[in-house]
């Protein structure tokens, strides 16, 4: 199908005074419509009739998707009839799951085959992943609607659905403006709560309909953090950005400097989505969907849909930290729907490697997705192998927690660490093609798989040197 027209215009000029693709601009745009979005149903439609809810949301995200993709957006519209008609005619069976599970990837696989180019694009393919994963989860949790209640595991129970959703409740669900687009992942139960009223309690107006929730304010400052981490991102990549690591002149500079680049660009490409990310936050805490309860002093917490901890992710010394700070509802999404269904296996490993190999796929065709992924799994091979022997080595923790300076040093060296090979972990994630990777990868002489490549042939001889000896 024929994207939607680009001809330059009154957004086309705007995109180049600030110095962004129009596409993305576009892109931007459509996240910020959330806002007025959101304000419109709290005043109008929140505690009021659910099919009424229904139908806004689903007008509202096929609007927007329209705006960026033109007729494209019929492909999220195909992927969501078959998927209805799948679990409707096979209820929440196993082999539901499977028809739905094959179907929504093989035609998302079809769709990056056919859309491909060299360069990261901004297509119908990109709000197609994350309905790919809703429709593959909805499966899943009709099908454990069908267990007994003490089969299901905590999280399960808070997922389950008894009976299959109407296919209004599911377009609803799938075209949710705060996170059509983008994310963040959500689950049917979560999004039927809310818009029956039971998500949160709130009072009653005069009319006996539940008022709005006080989450504007919450809403606004995640905001306000992310539009933050935008003009992070955008001051960031004036210095380094991706085609300076291809430049001669990138080449020329001193190994440490090149380090030093690499760190920081591959720190403002992860700004890009954390920017993004608390933006849609903040459209679905004014919603009211991100309700989760409330903390130890009686506040309401609104981070049931949190997509990043900012805290864990700029104070991070390891790599899981980023694991448990970045991406937080794809990565649960994997926990809960893959790496924990594929207990078969009987090897956590093995289930691990599989996750991986499924979200490089999920990503797309291009090499650079499968690579990343699979240094991301040597990285953490590396980091959970070691640090049993690290922490056991009594001596060794003496020496670096002896003093503050020890201490300082030690976090230093850490940050240096993640830093570094974070940003030597991210290039063939955002350069994608083999020839441009290969090349940034080459002046930094192979450095990351060396080092955690060896890893396993060395590990013996590590271990017997840091064993503690008996006197």
């Amino acid at each position: 199908m024929a994207s939607v027209d680009r001809v330059p215009g009154l957004l086309g000029s705007l995109a180049e005074l600030v110095g962004a693709p129009t596409d993305a601009l576009r892109l931007l745009i459509s996240i910020l419509l959330g806002f007025p979005l959101a304000l419109i149903h709290r005043r109008t439609l929140y505690g009021k009739s659910p099919t009424s809810q229904h139908y806004y949301f689903a007008a509202c995200g096929l609007i927007i998707g329209f705006w960026n993709y033109g007729v494209d957006i019929m492909h999220s519209m195909a992927a969501l009839t078959v998927t209805y008609l799948t679990l409707k005619a096979l209820g929440g069976t196993l082999v539901s799951v499977i028809l739905t599970f094959i179907f929504n990837m093989g035609y998302l696989l079809i769709g990056y085959y056919a859309t491909a180019t060299g360069d990261y694009d901004i297509k119908w393919t990109m709000p197609q992943c994350v309905l790919t994963l809703r429709l593959i989860g909805l499966a899943y949790d009709i099908h454990d609607g069908q267990k007994k209640e003490e089969k299901l595991s905590e999280t399960q129970k808070l997922t389950a659905l008894r009976e299959q959703p109407s296919f209004l409740e599911m377009a609803g669900f799938c075209y949710f403006p705060g996170s059509f687009l983008i994310g963040p992942q959500f689950s049917m139960r979560r999004y039927l709560d809310y818009v029956n009223g039971k998500l949160v309690e709130t009072e009653l107006d005069s009319n006996g309909d539940r008022k709005p929730p006080a989450s504007i304010w919450p809403g606004v400052q995640r905001a306000l953090v992310g539009f933050v981490y935008v003009a992070l991102y955008q001051i960031g990549t004036q210095y380094v950005s991706d085609q300076y690591l291809l430049e001669p002149e990138f080449d020329q500079l001193g190994f440490v400097k090149r380090c030093f680049l690499l760190g920081l660009w591959g720190r403002c490409n992860l700004y890009k989505y954390i920017s993004c990310w608390l933006i849609t936050e903040g459209v679905c805490i004014i919603f009211g969907l991100t309700y989760n309860g409330k903390d130890k002093d009686g506040r309401d917490k609104w981070d049931g849909c949190a997509n990043v901890s900012l805290l864990t992710f700029e104070n991070a010394t390891e790599f899981n930290h980023y694991i448990m700070s970045f991406n937080i509802n794809t990565n649960h999404w994997c926990a809960e729907y893959i790496y924990k269904r594929l207990k078969f296996l009987g090897s956590k490993l093995y289930s691990q490697l599989a996750t991986l190999a499924f979200l490089a796929v999920w990503h797309g065709l291009h090499s650079g997705y499968y690579l990343c992924f699979f240094q991301e799994f040597i990285i953490m091979y590396f980091e959970k192998d070691i640090k049993p022997v690290l922490t056991k080595n009594q001596k060794l923790q003496g020496l670096v927690n002896g003093n503050f300076l020890s201490r300082t040093l030690l976090w230093s060296v850490l940050k240096v660490y993640t830093f570094v090979f974070m940003g030597y972990s991210l290039i063939p994630f955002v350069l994608l093609s083999y020839s441009r990777y290969m090349k940034v990868y080459k002046s930094f002489y192979f450095m990351g798989h060396v080092i955690f490549l060896s890893y396993p042939l060395i590990a013996p001889f590590i271990k017997k040197q840091l064993k503690p000896r008996r006197d």
